[in-house]
């Protein structure tokens, strides 16, 4: 029976997330739906899209993301469509925009995701009611932020929370839950949430069990404590009874290159008992808000953006030290505040982690300061590039489910993550054989290479190089489960 969709994809190939090996097909794409995948060569499409030798594959789920200002006011969000990214996972690391009164002081790393004028969601619900007021480019899942809620009801962040205090929290978080956040997440390696003990995590986590939401963490610490950092993650989560996320999971300073052996050992351990995942991005450089407990850890450290000393930007922090005749602190001092790039890891460590099976792909981008970390712009690309096709660390299948079928399953986003009839149409079409990161540290904002077309929700937004005039995104709230 002959079938006319709003797109059809012919004679592709396709990977459909699950991790199976790709197959030549067509895919019918009618309204925000995926309606037909198979052999549809006697169907028609309003639009019809040739092949030629390209991969379809559901759209990219960016699990670990600062994007929660870029989502805003319609913006186009480029870096992460000319990846082929569809959807974004906000309010990571115990930083998000809501809950937070205007006019509260933004102390690091809260100015990583955005100035004062941002943060102006006093609740969670507004926060998503501007989302949706004014829809995103790309499906936006948002989380809350425990160092947000820290902020938003302590007068000193260099403590424990009081019982009062952790009360207030629980009914912010609470609001945040009911208004649809999919998580929960901390920065307990953050000064905000440093003085947070796992009693104060636990009785928040206790909040999401119910809930059906997930709890993601960056640990308290990646360096030299990093194994006890994992063992007191595992055990809050598991008391709560929530499944758990490590974000970007690394091995910080040259005393712990290596110790990825051990640590993905620990995961397959937990994992035998609890839900547990992890997610990285593939590069040996990390970065955040300027931090002189981060400085220590590094062999080289760039700085991405300063308010006091812009024609900083891009430059190297010991060079600039040297230039100003003062210490490495004093400098630090001098320029804050300020972002940096931090170059700590291994490249073995990074390629073990990454290829674990059970690894997510997040970019942990950051869209603030003239010269961001690379990752913001060719996160993806270089996993599908330099990972799985040139270094053949796992199969392009296996790439492509990382980013897609696996993220959407442990962040519980329905309907989304596989190439699949029913499913939502997010989609990207790509070349194998040409798709890399062209993004350096000298020159970070820099487009992919091969991504020929991205499809959200049904509609095409981005077509061989050209962003379309669309906001076909959606706010992907929290179902229960």
């Amino acid at each position: 029976m002959s079938e006319t969709y709003d797109l059809l994809f012919r004679n592709v190939r396709i990977i459909d997330g699950t991790g199976a090996v790709e197959r030549i097909g067509d895919v019918g794409v009618f309204g925000n739906r995926i309606s037909a995948v198979g052999n549809l060569s006697s169907s028609r499409g309003t639009r019809e899209i040739e092949g030629r030798g390209l991969v379809l594959a559901p759209g990219f789920i960016d699990v670990h993301t600062h994007d929660d200002a870029l989502a805003l006011d319609g913006n186009p969000m480029e870096p992460k469509l000319t990846q082929g990214v569809t959807t974004v996972v906000v309010g990571n690391c115990g930083i998000s925009l809501a809950p937070l009164k205007p006019g509260i002081p933004l102390l690091p790393p809260l100015n990583i995701i955005g100035g004062s004028d941002e943060y102006r969601f006093p609740t969670f619900r507004s926060y998503v009611k501007a989302l949706e007021e004014k829809p995103p480019a790309l499906n936006v899942a948002p989380m809350v932020g425990h160092s947000t809620l820290r902020v938003a009801v302590m007068d000193r962040l260099d403590r424990a929370a009081t019982s009062s205090e952790i009360t207030q929290m629980e009914e912010l978080l609470q609001e945040a839950l009911d208004s649809g956040a999919i998580g929960f997440s901390t920065g307990l390696y953050y000064p905000p949430a440093r003085e947070a003990p796992p009693e104060e995590v636990l009785t928040l986590l206790k909040r999401l069990a119910l809930s059906g939401a997930i709890y993601t963490t960056h640990m308290r610490n990646e360096d030299d404590f990093l194994e006890d950092s994992l063992r007191e993650s595992f055990d809050t989560a598991g008391a709560a009874d929530v499944p758990l996320v490590i974000s970007h999971h690394k091995c910080m300073g040259k005393n712990n290159h290596g110790l990825s052996m051990q640590t993905l050992k620990m995961f397959d351990e937990v994992r035998k008992k609890q839900l547990v995942g992890l997610d990285a991005y593939p590069y040996t450089a990390g970065s955040s808000a300027l931090l002189p407990e981060m400085v220590e850890q590094c062999e080289r450290v760039l700085i991405t953006w300063s308010e006091p000393h812009p024609e900083c930007n891009g430059r190297d922090l010991a060079e600039v030290a040297q230039e100003w005749d003062t210490t490495i602190n004093d400098a630090i001092e001098h320029l804050l505040p300020a972002g940096a790039v931090y170059f700590h890891m291994a490249e073995e460590d990074v390629q073990r982690i990454i290829s674990y099976p059970h690894t997510m792909i997040g970019s942990d981008g950051i869209p603030r300061g003239a010269r961001p970390h690379p990752r913001l712009w060719g996160t993806f690309p270089r996993v599908l590039g330099r990972y799985a096709r040139d270094l053949k660390l796992m199969s392009l299948e296996n790439a492509v489910h990382k980013m897609t079928g696996l993220a959407a399953e442990t962040f519980r986003l329905e309907d989304r993550g596989y190439v699949a009839e029913g499913k939502f149409a997010d989609m990207v079409l790509f070349d194998p054989e040409m798709i890399d990161d062209t993004a350096t540290y000298e020159t970070p904002e820099m487009r992919a290479n091969g991504i020929h077309m991205v499809v959200v929700n049904g509609t095409v937004l981005l077509e061989e190089g050209f962003i379309l005039d669309h906001s076909p995104g959606k706010v992907l709230k929290r179902t229960s489960h």
